[in-house]
C-alpha cells in the first residue's frame, strides 16, 4: 500500500526568469521525498475567505538535489494559480505544496535504453528533469531532445541545454522555431513533423524510450507519426497539456 502524500507548506528561496512569461521558483521542503524524473507537484491557494484553487506543476529539477525541487511555471492570463506565483509570490513566501506525484510519465538513469525526447512549450519541463538527471547520474544512453517554440525568446532553458549538449556524453538538442526565428538560425523553421522526427529519432533505432509533452495537438501528433517511423507505440508515453490551466 503506497503512503499517503500530505499536503506541506514549502518555502520559497529563488525565483530565476527563464524568458518573459516563465519562471523557475525553488522550494525548500521540510518533507522533502526524492523524486523520479518527470514527476509533479500540487500547489494549493487558500483565500481568506476559505476559496481554493489548484494546479500540478512539474518539477524541474534532478533527483538527486536533496530538501529542495525546482518547478517551471509559464504564466496564463486566465491562470489563477500560475498569475499569483508570477505577480505576487516573492523570496520567503510560503506556499501549500503535495508530492511528489506520477509514476507512468518518468524516467530513470538506470534504463539503458536510447531516450527520445520531444516537447512544445513549456512541456520541456519534466524533459529537462530527465536530462538533468542523466547528466547527474553520468548516464550515457543515446540521448536525443527535440524542442518546438514559437520564437527564441520563447526557448526555456536555451543555455543549459547548450552546455548539456556539448558535454562529453550529453544529448543531442535540436530545437524547431515555428513562428520566428533570429537572421542566424541554423534550426528547423516548422511545426514537428514525419520527416524532422525520422531525422531526429533514426540514429536512436527502434528501441528508442519516447517521452513527449506538450500541447495536446503537438503531442497526438507527434506519437502518431514515431509509431508510422518504427517505435514500438509501448515505448511512447505522452503527457499533454490544453489551452488552459495554470
Amino acid at each position: 500500500m503506497k503512503p499517503t502524500l500530505n499536503w506541506q507548506i514549502g518555502s520559497i528561496t529563488n525565483i530565476k526568469p527563464e524568458t518573459a512569461n516563465v519562471k523557475t521558483f525553488t522550494l525548500k521542503l521540510p518533507s522533502w521525498m526524492r523524486h523520479r524524473a518527470g514527476q509533479h507537484y500540487d500547489i494549493r491557494l487558500t483565500a481568506e475567505d476559505g476559496y481554493q484553487t489548484q494546479r500540478s506543476y512539474s518539477i524541474a529539477s534532478e533527483p538527486e538535489r536533496e530538501g529542495e525541487v525546482d518547478i517551471t511555471v509559464q504564466r496564463l492570463d486566465d491562470g489563477e494559480v500560475s498569475s499569483y506565483l508570477h505577480d505576487v509570490v516573492i523570496v520567503g513566501d510560503r506556499v501549500e505544496v503535495r508530492g511528489p506525484i506520477g509514476g507512468y510519465f518518468v524516467w530513470e538513469a538506470n534504463m539503458a535504453d536510447p531516450l527520445l525526447l520531444i516537447a512544445g512549450g513549456s512541456g520541456v519541463v519534466p524533459l529537462m528533469a530527465m536530462l538533468r538527471h542523466r547528466a547527474a547520474a553520468r548516464a550515457n544512453n543515446p540521448t536525443a531532445l527535440l524542442y518546438s517554440s514559437r520564437s527564441f525568446e520563447d526557448v526555456i532553458y536555451y543555455n543549459e541545454l547548450d552546455v548539456l549538449s556539448k558535454a562529453n556524453g550529453g544529448p543531442q538538442v535540436f530545437h524547431t522555431l515555428t513562428r520566428s526565428q533570429p537572421m542566424d538560425w541554423k534550426g528547423y523553421t516548422r511545426r514537428i513533423d514525419e520527416s524532422m522526427l525520422k531525422e531526429v529519432a533514426g540514429p536512436l533505432g527502434s528501441s528508442a524510450q519516447a517521452f513527449i509533452c506538450g500541447p495536446t495537438l503537438m503531442v497526438e501528433s507527434a506519437a502518431n507519426a514515431l509509431v508510422k517511423i518504427g517505435i514500438n507505440s509501448n515505448h511512447i508515453r505522452t503527457e499533454r497539456f490544453g489551452p488552459t490551466g495554470g
